[in-house]
């Protein structure tokens, strides 16, 4: 499907509306969700989409640098052109770290919306973020990181620098997208591992402190970056709890 002008990969499982929508980390694609997609659908019986994003996964390649606003082109041009062409209307957005973040751009700018599900959302760059993607730097140029995700991207070069370099880049020391906040009225659950080393509780601090609708918080012990890879059952018990099944 050409969206925005680059052919995305997208997998589109039948179900009740409204639909799961799927948005992947800053490293992922529609395989790196793992069995997420599958379970959702089975558990809620929902229609559940998952794509990967330009310059990740199977999808078409970007040019690069990315600009340090590829969250918010993502969240107000790509994924509403995205729901229009599949015909989705106030979906369920379950995103993970830079996921949860476009989840968040796209709802605060007036995206009809279900409910949020955030997995490790980003609304401000802590020091502990930028120290953790530094470290993924070193892994990549050093360790077999760069082998491993080449299983799961066509261009895994793109996929990394365009993440890596934009959140390592000093300017975006000054993201911050708690200004979106206000304008979500949706229901919202963010669920954060207590290990995480990419970010902090500080984080759904500022988003219950932002957001106009109902909020729930999940701090999982002993889990970190990935919640629904590292605590599968409750992340997933969490979210069936919050859209119920269809």
């Amino acid at each position: 499907m050409i969206v925005d002008g680059v052919e995305l990969d997208v997998d589109d499982r039948p179900g009740a509306e409204p639909a799961v929508v799927l948005l992947h980390e800053g490293l992922g694609s529609i395989g790196l969700w793992r069995g997420l997609p599958a379970a959702l659908h089975d558990a809620t019986g929902r229609r559940t989409v998952t794509y990967s994003r330009a310059g990740y996964g199977r999808s078409g390649p970007v040019p690069l640098p990315r600009p340090l606003t590829y969250m918010h082109h993502e969240a107000d041009v790509v994924l509403p052109a995205l729901l229009t062409a599949l015909g989705i209307e106030h979906p369920v957005l379950v995103g993970h770290s830079d996921g949860a973040s476009i989840a968040l751009l796209a709802a605060g700018a007036g995206l009809p919306v279900a409910a949020l599900v955030l997995l490790a959302p980003h609304v401000i760059v802590e020091d502990i973020s930028v120290a953790a993607i530094a470290a993924a730097r070193t892994a990549y140029a050093e360790t077999d990181l760069r082998e491993r995700l080449a299983r799961h991207h066509d261009d895994v070069d793109v996929a990394f620098r365009g993440w890596n370099d934009a959140w390592l880049d000093p300017a975006f020391r000054e993201w911050d997208i708690t200004d979106r906040l206000p304008g979500i009225t949706a229901p919202v659950l963010a669920i954060q591992g207590a290990d995480d080393p990419y970010g902090t509780t500080r984080q759904l601090d500022l988003i219950a402190a932002g957001v106009r609708g109902p909020f729930e918080r999940l701090v999982l012990a002993d889990v970190g970056h990935a919640p629904h890879l590292e605590a599968t059952a409750s992340v997933l018990a969490a979210v069936v709890a919050l859209i119920a099944p269809a």
